[in-house]
């Protein structure tokens, strides 16, 4: 079964009314994300604007990936706010994936505030050559 079709998000794209089970007790919000699979791996794009690489945790356990990450930018405090669409929850990203990629080998990459992740299939699931005799 492909990992496209094991995916489940944990949290909503809104604020979250309550925390998962392994988050802060603060409110979380789910952020933007895409998928891609090749035959070796699934790559993973997650937008986190404002968060750094000191604010960022990812783990992966149990057959879950989870990105945690806080925004750095704090607004001044003689600014007032006139208008706002954004937030300053964290950003929490649960993804299921049934042990279908090779912890071990997870590779990720943040730069302006886009995450990039390789998560590498089992050598079980990669498609095989198999010569007939």
């Amino acid at each position: 079964m492909s990992l496209l079709n094991t995916l489940i998000p944990s949290l909503s794209r809104s604020p979250a009314s309550r925390p998962s089970e392994n988050s802060t007790s603060e409110p979380t919000i789910r952020p933007a994300y895409e998928i891609k699979e090749n035959p070796d791996a699934y790559g993973l794009t997650v937008y986190l604007p404002g968060v750094t690489k000191e604010n960022l945790e990812i783990t992966a356990e149990e057959g879950q990936l989870r990105v945690l990450g806080r925004r750095a930018w704090k607004r001044p405090e003689a600014w007032s706010v006139v208008y706002r669409e954004s937030t300053d929850a964290p950003f929490e990203l649960v993804l299921t994936h049934d042990n279908l990629i090779d912890p071990d080998k997870i590779v990720a990459e943040l730069k302006d505030g886009i995450l990039r992740v390789s998560l590498p299939k089992h050598e079980a699931l990669k498609p095989r050559k198999i010569t007939i005799a």
